[in-house]
């Protein structure tokens, strides 16, 4: 029996749906750029009238809304949470669901080990990670070259979007440490939304404070779009933070699957 592929096909559907509506977002954002940019002198004022913390909690830059990585900046911490639900999903159901569909102790009875199912389940669950990222990027400089031709930074849109997929990673491990240490998950969704909107509401927090060690609490602050578009680069020390979590996620993840137990239907 295949676990990999057996999985994969399980969340073909899933996979389909969440990059279709990543792409229909960013299809919907970048399409009202141009609209935008025309009255931008507007807007800005109107910005301005706007609580400075409030700004900073919903990643309104004044001074660079204007432009299309100003703008794409301010829609993707809605394209971040949207894609943190799908990882974050996934993560929490690769395992869980044995439990909650009890067939745990029926695929433990293949000649396979613990070991390999886990790496089977968390391969298919990145492949449809990668898939997913690799037509939402296509897709957003598809829309970026239509909106604004080619005068626009690449380079650091290019490292935008693709910190959506570390964004990812880091929700997926979560995800799968709660479904190892808490199997018996009723609703997999709720369980993903709940997370999902308290890093959310926990980052928009730390973007008021400005509090650097609050920005390690939650992935949605591990990529500043600001930074990356001055810099041309990511955080050295968030990029290790993040490396460092999903590590010792997945590696605990292991362990303890190794040695939990697993009762028969």
């Amino acid at each position: 029996m295949n676990i990999f592929l057996h999985e994969l096909k399980a969340y073909r559907k899933s996979t389909i749906i969440w990059t279709l509506s990543l792409v229909a977002m960013v299809v919907l954002f970048l399409s009202m750029f141009p609209s935008f940019s025309k009255d931008a002198e507007e807007f800005k004022k109107l910005l301005e009238g706007f609580p400075v913390e409030l700004r900073k909690a919903i990643g309104l830059s004044v001074d660079s809304i204007a432009t299309l990585i100003g703008f794409f900046s301010y829609a993707f911490l809605y394209l971040k949470l949207a894609g943190a639900i799908q990882a974050m999903n996934l993560g929490t159901s690769i395992l869980s669901k044995e439990t909650r569909e009890k067939t745990a102790d029926f695929l433990l009875t293949k000649p396979v080990t613990r070991t390999q199912v886990v790496t089977s389940k968390l391969l298919a669950a990145l492949v449809s990670l990668v898939i997913t990222n690799i037509v939402f990027i296509t897709a957003t400089f598809v829309m970026a070259s239509i909106v604004e031709g080619n005068d626009f930074n690449k380079e650091a849109l290019l490292l935008i979007v693709i910190s959506l997929f570390f964004i990812q990673l880091m929700f997926m491990a979560l995800g799968i440490i709660i479904s190892v240490i808490f199997p018996r998950i009723k609703s997999v969704i709720s369980v993903s939304l709940g997370t999902v909107f308290g890093f959310f509401m926990l980052g928009m927090i730390s973007s008021t404070t400005e509090d650097e060690a609050l920005r390690y609490l939650t992935p949605f602050n591990y990529f500043d779009s600001t930074y990356i578009t001055q810099h041309s680069s990511y955080e050295t020390s968030f990029i290790i933070a993040g490396v460092i979590f999903i590590i010792a996620a997945v590696s605990a993840s292991y362990y303890f699957y190794a040695k939990k137990d697993v009762h028969s239907v």
